[in-house]
């Protein structure tokens, strides 16, 4: 076993077996390890023949081998596949050298610093800041599980936080690694992590807090080393406190072992505490004048070791940076400044002169010294005692008090103590009030804590702190071993895989030698209070009582050190100083003289006693299950009998520390320091292998790999491996059973592998061994591929030479064959040509002869028809100008007739319905009519009651969560009810608006047509007349000459009268009857309105009643109404007569409720009854109304026999008055056209038309005359037949009466064809209804049949099944309200599209009808108003204005008006103030305009519809402010009218900047809202695998997470356009979304490991093209979006490219320009082979792309917050 200690009970047959398999793979050429002075181990191939040399391992190099004893046999390399591979626990030859090279590899060539070793992430420092801890990096890991993504500190405090939810059990992360290994920088990252995943609920902002508490411990506990620049010399464990809801409400910190000797001394090219060096760096500053500060080079306590800054740190801007976190955590500036006034006096304090007296006995300090004088000014001291003091020191006895003086050395020592001393409480000061500012009154839930601790640590001269941290590490190593050891053991028994136990190493004894009784540390403190104890006695002591312990050694040649062995390494440790640095001796004279400071009550308090001091567990909450103590020891007096040991307070603190994580679940990050150097990206091996050894990785290696280290689920091991399995293996569908018999059949030792209950679990070597059958299975196969495909070649090669020959053949005969074919061809051609030529000659000879004879023929013939044509021509003319004439007169005399009798008929018939209407409503509201409906019903009602109850009683649990299922339901329903009955209004209104637009349009047409009919009658009618009279004989000439002289008599007398009138008159006359006649035209339109209004309502009102019944039938489902619907259901039909009635009595069990409507069995069935009785009234009605329509069609019929004489009459005064009106206008045409040359031309056609009337009068005369005598015989038969009393026979004196009789029969015949169209259309809608019913009563019964079923099932799976049946039709039914929705919506747009076509139309006739209009003298001419688009409003009504116009409107409410439509009226509103000049009005209005648009975006800062109307609704009026502004640079395109509409009084320039910047801010929230939507479907919807749609039979999952992309994206681009956005608002705006998807979707694919293979890139790219379909659809090509798409398209195709050569390198190189390095690299190095065609990516070639880009220091991550947000402008113009 390569990495393994031996399980115990193996036995030395299997280890045979082993190294036989370890030979067999040495002779194949397996890579194996050997050690290297230099690099640690190194890799190589070993030859044939030195195979069996035997290995010495350098005891330098490796002290702890992992191999088996006794194995001689270098150490195996993994296969390539493994190599690389992020969790170390995943190799195949677990041993030393391969974590080593896995290691190297990850950090060298893939710049991965994080790495998995089973349950610990190993972290090694790059020295340089990476792009891979943003915010979107926190959120990509956030809710992911630990394995999903590459290794990551981010990983493992989301580990801690999902377990501390899902378990509710305390965690906690534990960072160790040695100084500059980056421990600190990790801790700092994880308490970010739960800073930002686990955000404060309330306003307090703690996660800030607990951020600033890190710049704070970093000034005053960290320092420059030679090992690391910002090295914490101290550690500490972190609390972070959650509630419930596991958001932060708290923090408490505990410390441990400062390093109180680095505020006195420093080593060479070290630093004293950053504090120190912060503060000199600010001494400039003013209110740091009195500290009496220089530059850190003049003080003794900052600049022993050297150089004095540090490379790339900024000593001032850090002390900022501590002073607003000092403020952050609310510490007072007064407090801050004695905190600086302390740190000040300690430096101070290390520049005293102390001056020796008698060589150095006596010592004295001047008075006159400016550093003593600062020091006691600053602290509050005494002059005088502090100078004696430091000087002198009291002896007490038994009988009196001596007052010694101190030599040089002890007062350089005193003074020293005293710094160190101060320093260390205020230290303490400053965390236990941090503790106080992360403390909340909130109950503590649960807590994560961060241990932030030092590594184990070893150098040349060890003393106590070392002592201190090893023992830490010790007790450390031993928890974790056991953690360790016990996660293996569950994982062995979740699987069922037997367990044995595994041998160890256990560190108890080490920790045993240190902290057991009579051990180091209490012989340390027994030695601390003899009074004369020293270093050498001490370690006399230590070699006398530990000299026979196997892990404590004495050197050999040294009397003062000894060297304990710990578990990383044996480490010897110099005993001087362990004495007093274990003491930490501090005078009482002189914390005496501190304590009585009066100046600084803070200095006083430092010094007090431990009862008066506030214990720093007083700020922390403790947990439920944990009693957690403070780790920092409360300062006690300096009494050196009954102070406590520096190694007593370690040891109790430390014990606390691991209660508390024996508390907790661990988690471990173990921080690698990869060079001294502190270069970046260097590896150097041996520091690394120490570092593993010391940190404990190795071991936990070693417990994995003593058991299963390699481990496979089934699927992935088939997938794998399916190629070493047989067809027969294959065909069966248990893989385990296939994966089984496969190793089985492939290893033959048992042991090797055990089958879990979802893994298969091997030993060491055997994933490599299998590795190795499927690389020869490849080989195999590759060369029988390369056999077959030469011999496909050299195959392919033959047939091309013998295809060469024959075609080579065939062309050769084809050429001799085509030269004999072209003599043949030439000869024929020959003869045809002759034949052809003489036969041309005869043919065109004979046509000449044909051509006259027929031309002669021809002109004949023409002659003799256009004569008879000419004839027959004029005869129809004639017929066809009398038919059009007839017909003119007859359609206006039957229109009149109709509009009469439809008047008059529907007077009536509305008469008869109110009272028959009325009737039925008193009779169905009397209680003695509903009684006796409901007699025979009660008995029924009570059983049904009866077994309603008892089924109840059965089934109460289901009906209580289906009544909570359907009120829910209704609840939604009634909502999508009232939005769609708004939504109906407002288009009905639309509808009725544009119905009569539309039949105005058409009446307007039908208008112009006939005018146009009537003009070119009359044309042709002219030219006819003009014809005749050159044709008629010269007797016809004379009678017209004759009637023409007495038609100008008629003229001149006509003239005569006219000019006697005025023109007004005249004027005013004819303006008054056209205005009669349009206002009788405009009753007659208004009537048929009315009727079609009426029908419509009807035909409404049976729809929507007819949806009511449905709603009720489907939501009151019950078991025992069962028989009463099937009973009732048939005739669920309401006429329109009841439909009040039923309105209300169904509107008030709506309110009621679902539930209780569905309880009340009562009212239900008398609402059945009820329905059921009304159809039954409403048949009786209908058929009272047919007979009554048939008695009145004979009444008609009668009046119509009296109607024609009286209607004859009339019309015969009309055509009187029409042939005046004819005659007069004659007359005005004439006097009106005298001056013009044109007067004899219109005279003419004037008379033709005359002419014409009177031929017309003539023929209707005779036509009267002959229909007389049919019309009495007709009479003298109604007579003798009916007894008829009415006479037939009047005529009037035109003898018309035939004619008009003809005129109301087709009156008739019309009305009866109206209403059996009526009747037919009543019928369809019945028919239509009963379907309805039909269908309903068909899902009623499946209803039924499925309630049946659920009663049979059990209680669990009835509520499963209804909760599925409730979903499903919650679904369909808002899928068809959805698509109801678009319809509307497509149909609004319809016909306001018709809508602008008509008005255009109207628009072009009316501009066609004027001129006509004018030439016939009709027109009304209307006076243009001029208008001044202003808006007058008072200012008591400003209020009501802004509340209408911004705070209660919505943005359904005006989205059928002009878009942008309270902009406008807001701008009318600000011209009229500056019109008025009114500066108080304007800036009222703005003001509230601009805080009422900021209190509705608050206020639905979720919305988008809200936001995108806001939105659109300030640039129009930013644009409008612009435009109208008066400026030059907005007025280009204004027309000279909008420019008198400027503004004239106001400059509105800093509104314009406030509505601007408005706008930015309500373009971000829409921003926000959008990505907040689309977030969470972007990565299911572009990332995850699935079928192609097209290329699998299957429907893909995702298809339908792609179409609610798609719906969403669609919605977001409809609601913008519907509320008139900007188009280049609108087109930002996708590309910012755009870039959204982008940036997210390739984060997530940088940081998974499982998506990045050639699917995806596939599933990847069609997606996209979906995408830019989309755009191309909705016409955003030029907005830039599909750009943003970009880096994913090459990532896509990454994944698809060729990953060999270095041509595939230098074409990736070329193709993929928008990724950066970093991300090409990472998605080269976590590309995964899924299929068996894929390899992975070798590290050459990933090293080759690297130098092609020539680039290392580029992101990871895009950054998925935009790049547009700054870059929003308000575009100009309206």
């Amino acid at each position: 076993n390569e990495a393994a200690f031996p399980r115990a009970g193996r036995c030395s047959d299997q280890m045979k077996l082993w190294d036989q398999m370890k030979l067999s793979l040495l002779r194949q050429g397996v890579s194996v390890f050997s050690p290297s002075s230099s690099y640690a181990w190194k890799s190589y191939k070993p030859l044939k023949e030195l195979l069996f040399f035997c290995v010495s391992v350098s005891p330098q190099l490796y002290e702890y081998p992992i191999d088996p004893p006794g194995s001689e046999l270098p150490f195996l390399r993994n296969p390539d596949i493994l190599v690389g591979q992020n969790d170390l626990t995943a190799l195949s030859y677990l041993h030393e050298p391969a974590v080593l090279h896995n290691l190297k590899v990850r950090f060298l060539e893939s710049n991965h610093i994080y790495t998995y070793c089973g349950i610990v992430l190993v972290a090694i420092n790059p020295y340089e800041q990476l792009p891979i801890y943003e915010q979107d990096v926190i959120y990509a890991y956030s809710g992911q599980n630990m394995g999903d993504m590459d290794p990551h500190i981010f990983a493992v405090a989301e580990e801690a936080y999902t377990q501390m939810a899902r378990e509710e059990k305390n965690q906690s992360i534990i960072v160790s690694g040695e100084s500059g290994a980056g421990k600190t920088v990790s801790a700092k990252y994880a308490m970010r992590f739960f800073a930002t995943v686990g955000g404060s609920a309330s306003e307090t902002n703690i996660e800030a807090k607990v951020l600033a508490s890190s710049p704070i411990m970093e000034a005053i506990g960290n320092a420059k080393t030679t090992r690391n620049d910002n090295s914490s010399r101290f550690g500490k464990y972190i609390q972070i406190g959650f509630d419930k809801r596991y958001h932060i409400i708290g923090a408490n910190m505990r410390t441990y072992l400062l390093e109180k000797s680095r505020v006195v001394f420093q080593a060479e090219d070290e630093r004293n505490y950053h504090i120190f060096y912060q503060l000199c760096a600010s001494s400039s500053l003013p209110e740091f004048k009195d500290l009496g500060l220089t530059c850190a080079e003049d003080f003794f306590y900052t600049s022993q070791g050297g150089d004095t800054s540090i490379d790339g740190m900024d000593d001032a801007d850090d002390f900022e940076k501590t002073r607003h976190a000092f403020t952050l955590l609310g510490v007072k500036e007064s407090h801050q400044m004695t905190i600086f006034r302390i740190i000040a006096a300690i430096l101070h304090l290390g520049n005293l002169k102390i001056q020796g007296e008698r060589d150095g006995e006596v010592c004295s300090v001047s008075s006159e010294d400016e550093h003593l004088s600062s020091f006691c000014s600053l602290l509050g001291v005494e002059h005088s005692q502090m100078q004696h003091w430091l000087c002198h020191r009291k002896l007490v006895t038994t009988a009196e008090t001596y007052v010694k003086s101190m030599s040089l050395h002890q007062v350089v020592n005193a003074r020293n103590a005293l710094a160190k001393h101060i320093y260390a409480q205020l230290f303490n000061w400053i965390v236990q009030h941090v503790n106080k500012a992360l403390h909340t009154t909130v109950k503590q839930h649960s807590f994560i804590g961060v241990l932030d601790i030092y590594g184990f640590e070893t150098f040349e001269v060890n003393s106590f702190e070392q002592f201190c941290i090893n023992y830490a590490n010790e007790k450390l190593q031993q928890q974790f071993n056991s953690h360790v050891f016990k996660l293996e053991q569950e994982e062995y028994m979740k699987e069922g895989i037997p367990w044995t136990l595994i041998d160890f190493y256990d560190n108890q004894p080490c920790i045993d030698l240190i902290e057991a009784k009579l051990g180091i540390l209490d012989l340390l403190d027994e030695e601390c209070k003899v009074p004369k104890g020293t270093d050498q006695n001490w370690a006399q002591k230590l070699y006398d009582r530990h000299a026979a312990s196997q892990h404590f050694q004495k050197p050999r040649m040294s009397n003062t050190s000894f060297i304990v062995l710990h578990f990383a390494d044996k480490v010897e440790y110099q005993s001087e100083g362990f004495l007093e640095k274990n003491r930490d001796t501090v005078y009482e004279e002189q914390i005496n003289i501190l304590k009585a400071s009066q100046v600084k009550r803070m200095v006083a308090d430092l010094f007090q006693e431990e009862k008066d001091a506030v214990p720093a567990t007083a700020v922390a909450k403790r947990a439920p299950q944990i009693n957690v103590r403070s780790a920092k020891p409360a300062f006690k007096a300096a009494n050196k009998e009954h102070r406590k040991t520096v190694g007593h307070q370690f040891r109790n603190s430390l014990q606390l520390l691991m209660e508390t994580l024996n508390a907790t679940t661990p988690h471990y990050v173990r921080c690698i320091k990869p060079n001294d150097e502190k270069l970046p990206f260097k590896f150097d091996p041996k520091r690394a292998v120490q570092q593993l050894r010391a940190c404990g990785v190795l071991q936990t290696i070693r417990i994995s790999a003593a058991g299963f280290p390699s481990r496979w689920s089934y699927p992935d091991f088939f997938n794998r491996y399916r190629v070493l399995m047989n067809k027969r293996d294959l065909s069966k569908n248990d893989k385990r059973q296939i994966c089984q018999t496969l190793l089985e059949d492939l290893i033959k030792d048992p042991d090797q592998f055990h089958f879990g209950r979802t893994k298969i679990f091997f030993r060491a070597g055997q994933v490599a061994y299998l590795e190795k059958l499927r690389a020869d299975k490849f080989r195999a196969a590759t060369i029988m591929i390369q056999k077959t495909v030469r011999g496909w070649l050299q195959r392919a090669r033959y047939q091309r030479l013998r295809r060469a020959n024959l075609a080579l053949q065939r062309y050769a005969r084809g050429h001799l064959a085509r030269r004999l074919f072209q003599h043949l061809r030439r000869t024929r051609a020959a003869i045809i040509l002759q034949k052809q030529y003489r036969m041309l000659r005869m043919r065109r000879a004979f046509l000449r002869v044909r051509s006259a004879t027929l031309t002669i023929q021809a002109f004949a013939r023409g002659m003799f028809v256009r004569r008879i044509y000419h004839q027959m021509l004029m005869e129809h003319k004639a017929t066809i100008l009398q038919k059009y004439a007839r017909g003119w007169l007859a359609r206006a005399r039957f229109r009149r007739a109709q509009a009469a009798a439809v008047v008059l008929q529907c007077h009536w018939r509305r008469l008869r319905a109110r009272r028959q209407l009325q009737a039925l409503r008193i009779e169905a509201r009397s209680v003695q009519h509903l009684k006796k409906l409901n007699i025979g019903m009660e008995n029924k009602v009570v059983q049904l009651q009866r077994k309603v109850d008892e089924q109840n009683k059965e089934n109460k649990l289901l009906n209580e969560q289906l009544s909570m299922l359907t009120s829910a339901h209704s609840s939604e329903v009634e909502k999508l009810k009232k939005e769609l009955q708004q939504y109906q209004r407002t288009q009905q209104g639309d509808g009725k608006q544009l119905l009569s637009l539309q039949e105005e349009t058409e009446r307007l047409r039908m208008e112009l047509e006939r005018a146009h009919g009537e003009r070119e009658v009359l044309e042709d009618s002219h030219g006819k007349e003009r014809d005749l009279l050159r044709k008629v004989p010269l007797s016809r000439i004379c009678d017209l000459e004759e009637e023409n002289a007495l038609l100008k008599q008629e003229k001149e007398e006509l003239n005569s009268r006219i000019l006697c009138q005025s023109e007004g008159r005249k004027n005013l006359e004819e303006n008054t009857q056209m205005k009669k006649e349009l206002e009788e035209e405009r009753s007659r339109y208004q009537n048929l309105v009315k009727e079609y209004a009426s029908l419509e309502q009807r035909y409404d009102n049976l729809r929507d009643e007819m949806t009511i019944f449905k709603q009720t039938l489907g939501h009151r489902r019950n078991s025992s109404n069962q028989s009463s619907l099937e009973s009732d259901s048939n005739n669920p039909s309401i006429c329109t007569s009841e439909i009040g009635d039923t309105e209300d009595v169904i509107q008030q069990v709506e309110e009621i409720g679902m539930e209780k409507a569905a309880m009340d069995m009562t009212l239900f069935l008398k609402l059945q009854k009820r329905v059921r009785e009304l159809e039954l009234e409403r048949k009786k009605l209908q058929a009272q109304l047919e007979k009554k329509e048939q008695e009145s069609k004979k009444s008609q019929a009668r009046e119509q026999d009296e109607a024609p004489q009286q209607e004859l009459e009339s019309e015969n005064k009309k055509l009187k008055n029409e042939l005046n009106e004819l005659r007069k206008a004659i007359a005005d045409h004439a006097t009106q056209n005298n001056s013009s040359n044109d007067v004899q031309d219109s005279y003419n056609l004037l008379l033709n038309q005359l002419k014409l009337a009177n031929e017309e009068l003539e023929v209707r005369k005779e036509e009267v005359l002959i229909l007389r005598s049919q019309i009495m015989k007709a009479a003298q038969q109604k007579e003798t037949g009916e007894n008829m009393t009415e006479d037939w026979g009047y005529l009037n004196e035109d003898g018309e009466l035939g004619l008009a009789y003809q005129g109301l029969k087709q009156v008739a015949r019309l009305l009866e064809a109206q209403l059996q169209d009526q009747r037919r259309e009543h019928e369809e809608e019945m028919e239509a209804l009963k379907n309805q019913v039909d269908l309903m009563q068909e899902e009623l019964e499946k209803q039924q049949q499925a309630f049946l079923q659920t009663l049979q099932l059990s209680p669990e799976v009835q509520v499963e099944f209804g909760l599925q049946q409730e979903i499903t039709r919650l679904t369909n039914e808002n899928l068809d309200l959805k698509e109801l929705l678009e319809k509307l919506e497509k149909n609004e747009k319809k016909l306001k599209k018709q809508l602008k076509i008509y008005m255009k139309k109207v628009q072009d006739f009316e501009v066609e009808r004027r001129p006509h209009e004018q030439n016939m003298q009709v027109a009304v001419q209307r006076k243009e108003k001029d208008f001044q688009g202003m808006l007058e409003y008072y200012k008591e009504d400003e209020p009501l204005l802004i509340r209408n116009l911004i705070t209660d409107l919505k943005p359904q409410a005006v989205s059928a008006t002009v878009p942008c439509l309270p902009a406008y009226i807001l701008y009318m509103c600000i011209r009229h103030a500056d019109y008025i000049n009114d500066d108080q009005k304007v800036h009222s209005l703005l003001t509230s305009t601009i805080n009422g648009i900021k209190k509705v975006l608050k206020k639905h800062q979720d919305d988008f519809e809200m936001t995108s109307f806001w939105l659109a609704n300030t640039c129009r009026l930013l644009h409008c402010l612009k435009q109208y502004s008066g400026e030059e640079g907005f007025m280009t395109q204004n027309t000279a009218k909008q420019n008198e509409h400027c503004l004239k009084n106001f400059d509105l320039t800093e509104y314009r900047q406030v509505l601007g910047h408005l706008s930015i801010q309500i373009y971000q929230q829409l921003i926000n809202i959008a990505e907040g939507i689309l977030q969470p479907m972007i990565v299911s919807a572009v990332l995850e695998n699935e079928s192609i749609q097209g290329l699998s039979i299957v429907k893909p999952v995702s298809y339908r997470k792609y179409s609610s992309n798609a719906v969403t994206l669609n919605t977001f681009h409809s609601i913008m356009c519907d509320q008139g956005l900007d188009p280049e608002i609108i087109q930002q705006v996708f590309k910012q979304l755009f870039y959204m998807i982008n940036a997210i979707t390739l984060n997530n694919l940088l940081l998974r490991k499982d998506v990045c293979s050639w699917s995806t890139g596939m599933q990847l790219r069609f997606n996209i093209s979906q995408l830019e379909e989309w755009l191309h659809g909705k016409n955003l090509q030029q907005s830039g979006a599909a750009q943003t798409l970009e880096p994913l398209i090459q990532a896509a195709q990454l994944l698809q490219l060729k990953k060999k050569t270095s041509e595939d390198a230098e074409a990736i190189c070329s193709l993929c320009t928008s990724l950066t390095t970093q991300q090409i690299v990472k998605i080269l190095t976590l590309y995964t082979p899924v299929n068996e065609f894929e390899e992975r990516v070798t590290v050459a070639f990933i090293r080759n792309i690297q130098v092609n880009l020539k680039e290392f220091k580029s992101s990871l991550n895009m950054d998925q917050t935009g790049l547009w947000k700054n870059q929003y402008t308000v575009t100009n113009g309206c």
